[in-house]
């Protein structure tokens, strides 16, 4: 009997890890929960990139608008950057928060490939993370002109992500 019970942990370790991979093979792994779409843009205070008073986030931006979360350090952000350059081409208002970033880098990272954002805004302690949800970044919202997030699109942007929360954007207008 005492033979079985030392095989007892062994057996509860192979039962839990069979749980674990039954539950991780029903997980969407592109299941993302956009708990703040429909609900109103946070007021965390923000201060410009390039310097002055914060202001808060909900008051800063003037939707219809994207807000995108980037960072200098953030490897998928420089690859989203050209479609984000290409929706303000197409006359998209962007404001981008530089989360956990020094202003100085955010500044050199927007003089190297160019600066996609009508408003700049600093978040170098990362308090908009809390207020916004975010998993990491790139993250972008659709603002509409009542300042409620309307779509939420997290990791680069590719052309089908932006012009999907460009169409939002415009839908959210009529």
């Amino acid at each position: 009997m005492s033979r079985w019970l030392a095989f007892l942990p062994l057996a509860l370790l192979v039962l839990l890890a069979v749980l674990f991979v039954g539950w991780s093979l029903k997980r969407d792994p592109e299941f993302r929960p956009d708990a703040l779409v429909g609900k109103p843009l946070p007021a965390v205070a923000l201060a410009p990139v390039d310097g002055g008073a914060p202001q808060p986030l909900n008051r800063a931006v003037r939707g219809p608008a994207l807000v995108n979360i980037f960072a200098s350090w953030c490897a998928p952000c420089r690859i989203e950057h050209p479609e984000l350059m290409r929706l303000k081409g197409q006359g998209v208002t962007i404001v981008g928060v530089a989360w956990r970033d020094r202003p100085e880098n955010s500044r050199a990272f927007l003089d190297e490939l160019g600066d996609p954002f009508a408003l700049a805004l600093a978040d170098p302690e990362g308090l908009s993370g809390v207020e916004l949800g975010i998993a990491g970044v790139p993250e972008t919202y659709a603002v509409d002109a009542r300042g409620v997030i309307v779509a939420k699109h997290s990791g680069p942007l590719d052309r089908a992500a932006a012009d999907r929360l460009a169409a939002a954007l415009k839908a959210s207008a009529r």
